[in-house]
């Protein structure tokens, strides 16, 4: 039965915890996956939160830590020792202890890692955190299976249960030789079918999907989407083997980039959320709104200039709305499947071609709006002239809306830059401005004035 959170269940979790019941508060909480307590201690004051942590055992608590809101896990970190910190990360897979600690502050980080025991597990996740968090090197785990090509598959086995203890999932078994580069991959299933006096050599697969240990986690990501990988080896400058990223990894990092994707196309310029200060909220809002703020400035210093027309021939007045807001619909729409495209590097082919393709798509959309549009006037008894100048002009904006939504994207991601940006207020505030000058334009020069 999928798990509910519900006003019950926090009451009575909340009730064992002040009555300091260990052992029906344990009986209850053991009946949940780590990611549906990590749940409940969202929702909990700190105090009983850490009642909680404190209570249950280092191997549930430590996966609990990496499932919970990181608010709470930081206030809850901050309240451990690095003795308990160490404990609780000494249960954990190398990257996600690396990425408990990376958390806290340097001094405590020292202090951490200075507490745990085990000294191949301390050296690893000082290796990992040397490295950026947006590299393979900073998403890899130190966990994995590997065997020699000179082993025998009798051999192998028998060395493999040992490491496999250590691996939460076996997806693919390594083989290196012996300067320790990676030269192939097993399966399960080809060690068991194979003969116990083989040579891994004679039965390995030299075809092996791999990423350098700096390559950045969206080429990763791509990668393992191409292929369709539940875990890539990493290597370095010398192919030697360093490490595995999961696809556990790699759905987390998608969000994260959707995450920051959705957030740059609303016009929110750093990493957010409801629960935020307001002063952060506003740091992240602001400069957009700001730029809204002149962008609407500058279609009145437009519109001003073009006053004696609408003095003229009002009617064009009511026609802005209408005119900014196509443009606006166009230019996000472009942008939107453009940015689509090169996340998911389908974006190919010349400049020119997909500008092209944009102003085709714009024509035979624009002519089915204008026609709209004539038909509109038609029924409110507009002059015809009129109605045939807005329509022209309102195609004119979308064609052009267009060509900036496919272009400006495109630009942005050969110049390094999220291309995201260019799906918010930025290619709509840009259109607005460029859409309302053209319909003045364009209208004046059919309508004659």
């Amino acid at each position: 039965m999928q798990f509910q959170l519900t006003d019950e269940l926090i009451e009575k979790v909340e009730v064992l915890v002040e009555e300091k019941n260990d052992k029906e508060l344990k009986s209850l909480l053991n009946e949940f996956h780590y990611a549906d307590i990590a749940e409940i201690l969202d929702e909990l004051d700190l105090d009983d939160a850490l009642y909680v942590i404190k209570l249950l055992d280092s191997e549930t608590t430590s996966d609990v830590l990496m499932e919970l809101d990181e608010d709470t896990r930081e206030k809850i970190l901050r309240n451990l020792s690095a003795k308990e910190i160490a404990e609780e990360v000494e249960e954990l897979d190398t990257d996600d202890a690396a990425d408990i600690i990376a958390e806290l502050p340097e001094d405590r980080q020292d202090a951490v890692i200075s507490q745990i025991v085990d000294e191949e597990h301390r050296a690893e996740i000082q290796e990992l955190l040397a490295y950026d968090d947006d590299t393979a090197g900073g998403l890899m785990a130190k966990e994995l299976v590997k065997v020699y090509e000179t082993w025998t598959v009798a051999g192998c086995l028998r060395r493999i249960r040992g490491q496999a203890k250590e691996v939460t999932r076996v997806h693919s078994i390594y083989v290196v030789n012996k300067q320790e580069q990676l030269i192939g991959r097993l399966s399960l299933k080809d060690l068991i079918v194979a003969k116990s006096d083989q040579k891994i050599a004679d039965i390995a697969k030299d075809s092996v999907d791999w990423v350098h240990v700096n390559d950045d986690v969206e080429d990763v990501a791509k990668v393992m989407a191409k292929y369709d990988l539940e875990a890539i080896p990493v290597v370095d400058d010398n192919q030697t083997l360093l490490g595995r990223i999961t696809i556990d990894d790699i759905v987390d990092v998608l969000k994260e980039e959707a995450d920051k994707d959705y957030q740059l196309a609303a016009g929110i310029t750093q990493e957010v959320e409801a629960d935020d200060s307001i002063l952060q909220l506003t740091k992240a809002r602001l400069p957009w709104l700001v730029l809204g703020l002149f962008g609407g400035l500058g279609s009145v210093f437009i519109m001003k200039g073009f006053e004696e027309v609408m003095e003229t021939v009002p009617s064009l007045f009511f026609y802005t709305p209408l005119i900014a807001a196509m443009a606006g619909n166009v230019g996000v729409q472009s942008s939107a499947i453009i940015v689509q495209g090169l996340a998911n590097d389908n974006v190919r082919g010349s400049l020119i071609g997909r500008l092209l393709k944009e102003v085709g798509l714009a024509l035979i959309n624009g002519f089915a709006l204008a026609l709209l549009v004539v038909l509109f006037g038609f029924l409110i008894s507009q002059n015809t002239t009129e109605s045939i100048a807005i329509a022209t002009s309102m195609m004119s904006v979308i064609i052009v809306a267009a060509l900036i939504g496919t272009f400006v994207p495109i630009i942005l991601d050969k110049r390094g830059i999220d291309p995201a940006i260019a799906t918010g207020p930025f290619i709509t505030t840009s259109n607005d401005i460029l859409g309302i000058y053209l319909f003045f334009v364009i209208s004046g020069l059919i309508i004659g004035f």
